[in-house]
């Protein structure tokens, strides 16, 4: 028996060990980590006033939509046609107040494009559970809001300012806090301890 190679050995033990590292981050990195009750948006709690009925839906467990090709087609197509048809414009602009949620007509704030998205997909029978309004801190430490819809696949954005659905972890944002998948009215905050990127520096995972 020759000589037994133990640099060669070592290195490629440790390759193996941090190729299953990866995966298991990876699969980890799919679902946010979500926390406490947090306080709601105040333009979320108006919001719930005027349209109780959107804010009523109550389950024991967070429901996880299965992603079939015609899961994924809907999420694409409702993403495209919200983000065409809606006109990027400020609360102060639109209703000359900071903060005010609604379901835009032809303009509307983020948060708008975000209840606009989810109330189509509901209507195709997607789970108001799966459906989560979303706040995030930009880069330059602006709020925004997006859509989270947690999949079989991992939790996905549809983001008024970018075209493509994306894992939330692959997006330039800082998250701060979701709507419970169990109870629409309420908050949760979201752990996240990622290390910040660039959005090109995204782009290229």
């Amino acid at each position: 028996m020759g000589p037994i190679k133990w640099g060669t050995s070592i290195l490629a033990l440790t390759m193996a060990l941090a190729a299953v590292t990866a995966e298991y981050a990876a699969a980890a990195n799919r679902r946010m980590v979500v926390s406490s009750i947090t306080s709601s948006p105040i333009g979320h709690v108006r919001f719930c006033g005027q349209y109780p009925k959107d804010c009523a839906s109550r389950s024991s467990r967070a429901p996880v939509v299965e992603l079939t090709r015609e899961r994924w087609n809907e999420l694409v197509a409702i993403n495209d046609a919200v983000n065409r048809t809606i006109e990027p414009v400020t609360d102060q602009d639109l209703y000359k107040v900071a903060e005010y949620w609604a379901y835009p007509a032809s303009r509307g704030d983020c948060e708008d494009f975000a209840l606009l998205k989810r109330r189509y997909l509901m209507e195709r029978g997607w789970p108001e559970g799966s459906l989560l309004i979303t706040v995030v801190r930009e880069a330059n430490g602006n709020g925004h809001a997006v859509l989270t819809v947690t999949t079989s696949q991992g939790d996905l954005i549809l983001d008024n300012q970018e075209p493509d659905i994306r894992h939330w972890y692959k997006t330039p944002y800082r998250y701060v806090k979701r709507q419970s998948g169990t109870n629409a009215a309420q908050w949760r905050s979201i752990v996240d301890r990622r290390p910040l990127m660039t959005s090109a520096a995204l782009r290229r995972n």
